[in-house]
């Protein structure tokens, strides 16, 4: 594992140093996506105050982060139930004399 570095970061005009094992691009990607996460929550909203838009850009990715776990289990179960029919398929040509 790497060791920790700071990897400096902007989210709405406010630079932040973030301190991470994770790759300084990704880190930079994450940050990306926050602060466009913030723009949008910014552009709906009449309010200036940093704090309120960023519960509202956290609620916004919590809220991709559910349904996104939803559709996954959701594709995991109809995978599941395809490899079962599968296997009682296999199981009956096994068995056919």
């Amino acid at each position: 594992m790497s060791a920790d570095r700071v990897v400096p970061v902007e989210i709405q005009g406010h630079r932040y140093p973030i301190k991470s094992a994770l790759d300084a691009e990704y880190v930079a990607r994450l940050a990306g996506y926050v602060n466009e996460k913030m723009k949008a929550a910014s552009d709906s909203s009449n309010t200036g105050d940093p704090l309120r838009l960023a519960i509202v850009a956290a609620l916004n990715i919590a809220d991709e982060l559910f349904r996104s776990r939803a559709n996954d289990r959701a594709r995991h179960g109809a995978l599941s139930e395809r490899a079962g029919e599968i296997e009682k398929i296999l199981d009956r040509i096994l068995a056919a004399p």
